[in-house]
């Protein structure tokens, strides 16, 4: 390894922590700190003076294992009985937070004589949520058992499977090579596997860790086993086996075509199940302490803001109706939680952040859209994604989250 690298790591750490610390005392996300500082670096003087440019892969490969393990932790604050309580209600707001976003991004390019193909995938990234900066918020704002955030990342998975459907469709129709079959072959498999991880993924943790239940007049009754995490020699074998399966069903998820986070995300929810015995929450904390902030400094940097200018009215357009699409669209599946619940899982939906950079990147990959069309979409993607936090903040301090966890960690 070159020394170059561990300086690069070393002043991205410190800047993004420093950056942290200040947005903590202005009563912010620090989330906002760590984004701006990659924006600030990707377009001064900073970013050639470390020489990012011949070392990105290495800050790639942190970004991902730090969204990993953020939603892995995540994952860790839901149970699937706390999930499921709110199934229906993040069912509806991941169908119309597809259908509204991506209605409005395709009908704008229409309407502008685009082809119709750079419409579909206009769309198609406008669909996309990037739960990885609302659970940041979320998670510091001490709110992860609200029943607004549940919503919210029950929501994330479906919207992952969903939008997945519509990125392969739209790939499909641009000239890839998916055909009908192969299609629902894909989609098929993917909901398969959320589903089966989510549903028996809890249950065979249980048994492992010994913490089984047996029904007596319909009534579910404790019943202790053995504990096998427990008996295994390696030190912090419960937390080490948990980190195993989140990278084992994040490396399953993003074989079928989902995100890595999504296997993280469920891998995290089997686990919960078994999270205070074991103390996997808090073990995850400097875990998340020392990756969690490569992901959002790598959002940042890769912002050009030279690269906005000449497209800039068009960018600015379709950054409202991304914003109008999933607080309008989501808003309305979440009705049932009131006008203010419903404004925050709106809100929480909103970031597109790398997600939608990434459909924009299959589209150019393609050479079905433009290069300036890119560039709207990564404009798009890094305005929402900047501007969810203080809205989500704001939304959630004047009530817009209720539940048992709204005033701590329980």
């Amino acid at each position: 390894m070159e020394p170059i690298i561990l300086v690069e790591v070393f002043a991205l750490f410190l800047l993004a922590k420093l950056a942290g610390e200040v947005f903590e005392r202005l009563r912010q996300p620090p989330v906002i700190g760590e984004l701006l500082v990659g924006v600030i670096i990707a377009n001064t003087f900073i970013f050639d003076l470390l020489h990012l440019k011949e070392n990105m892969e290495y800050f790639e490969l942190l970004a991902e294992l730090g969204v990993m393990v953020l939603l892995f932790t995540v994952g860790l604050e839901t149970r699937l009985s706390d999930l499921s309580t709110v199934g229906r209600v993040a069912t509806q707001v991941a169908v119309l937070g597809v259908v509204v976003p991506f209605g409005l991004g395709a009908a704008c390019m229409l309407f502008l004589g685009e082809a119709t193909e750079v419409a579909l995938f206009i769309g198609a990234a406008m669909v996309a949520t990037s739960v990885g900066i609302t659970a940041r918020v979320l998670a510091d704002l001490r709110v992860t058992g609200a029943i607004e955030s549940r919503v919210i990342l029950g929501a994330a998975v479906i919207d992952d499977v969903l939008g997945m459907m519509v990125l392969t469709v739209v790939s499909g129709m641009a000239g890839a090579e998916h055909s009908l079959v192969d299609t629902a072959v894909v989609i098929s498999i993917a909901v398969a596997f959320v589903l089966a991880t989510m549903y028996l993924g809890g249950r065979i943790v249980r048994r492992l860790a010994g913490d089984g239940h047996r029904k007596v007049d319909g009534v579910r009754i404790p019943v202790a086993g053995k504990d096998r995490l427990g008996a295994l020699r390696q030190r912090n074998a419960p937390f080490v086996v948990a980190l195993v399966i989140c990278f084992g069903l994040s490396a399953v998820a993003q074989y079928m075509g989902l995100a890595a986070i999504i296997g993280a995300f469920v891998a995290g929810m089997a686990f919960a199940e078994v999270r205070e015995k074991h103390a996997l929450r808090e073990k995850m904390d400097p875990v998340n302490d020392l990756l969690v902030p490569f992901f959002f400094v790598h959002i940042g940097l890769m912002v050009n803001l030279g690269a906005f200018w000449p497209v800039l009215g068009l960018a600015l357009v379709i950054t409202v109706l991304a914003v109008v699409g999933k607080v309008v669209g989501c808003g309305l599946g979440a009705l049932s939680l009131g006008r203010r619940g419903a404004t925050t899982v709106g809100i929480g939906m909103m970031p597109r952040g790398e997600v939608g950079i990434i459909v924009a990147m299959v589209g150019l990959s393609l050479n079905t859209i433009p290069d300036e069309m890119f560039s709207v979409v990564v404009f798009m993607s890094i305005v929402t994604t900047l501007l969810a936090p203080p809205l989500l903040v704001w939304s959630i301090r004047r009530g817009g989250a209720t539940g048992p966890a709204v005033t701590g960690r329980t």
